[in-house]
């Protein structure tokens, strides 16, 4: 466990992050991302999942590449890919509890959009702890890990990256912030992702890298803890 009582800024990522990791949630929004990218570039189905995939390895997510290289609005796409079941998740008291038990500023900071965001947030009965969202559309559309969102978002709220803490799912999300001078955590999962890029999937655990302070994989257990 590393020290963090300087910390006044608490910053999560959204999904397989405020809630477990789980590939049967997630798969709602991956099947309506290829879905989507087969009927805008009339391709296969097998062909859309390929370019799906490789945009996201490459641009960071697959909209981001669909926007380089297709042009694309980005609109219809969120809003597509994020009409999804909820159902699927269920609200954890506990996690409210260590959330809500955090000294200082709570953000959600995440490559989704805003109203993925707030769905998924209030549906887990957690949306009204956090001080502020920062989702694709305020970035611009370019996503972590890029560098450039995470400077938009400590400027947005005024955050100071040695007194602020990060935790993520995806691995690569956070070598910025440690960069910057921030504490990271990294959620870990023991699910199969093995139908996901392996930059993209969810770590498992084994041979982090030394950018990640921490990590563990029940947040919730993990937050009553500290001290």
């Amino acid at each position: 466990m590393t020290a963090l009582d300087h910390i006044d800024a608490w910053i999560f990522d959204l999904d397989n992050t405020l809630y477990s990791g789980d590939a049967r949630f997630f798969a709602q929004i991956d099947k309506k991302m290829t879905a989507f990218i087969s009927d805008f570039l009339d391709v296969p189905p097998t062909e859309a999942r390929v370019l799906q995939k490789q945009y996201l390895v490459e641009y960071g997510t697959s909209l981001s590449g669909l926007m380089a290289v297709h042009d694309m609005d980005p609109a219809a796409f969120l809003h597509h890919v994020h009409d999804i079941d909820l159902g699927m998740l269920t609200p954890d008291p506990s996690l409210r509890q260590g959330i809500e038990a955090l000294p200082g500023r709570k953000f959600i900071f995440t490559n989704g959009s805003r109203l993925h965001a707030k769905n998924v947030g209030e549906y887990l009965g957690l949306y009204d702890l956090f001080d502020g969202v920062f989702a694709i559309e305020d970035t611009d559309y370019v996503p972590k890990p890029k560098h450039a969102p995470y400077e938009q978002f400590i400027n947005a709220f005024d955050i100071d990256p040695a007194r602020a803490f990060m935790a993520e799912d995806s691995v690569r999300n956070l070598e910025v912030p440690k960069s910057m001078g921030m504490s990271t955590l990294l959620i870990t999962s023991d699910i199969d992702w093995s139908h996901e890029p392996k930059a993209s999937r969810p770590h498992d655990g084994k041979n982090v890298p030394d950018f990640v302070d921490m990590h563990t994989s029940d947040l919730p257990a993990w937050l009553l803890a500290l001290p």
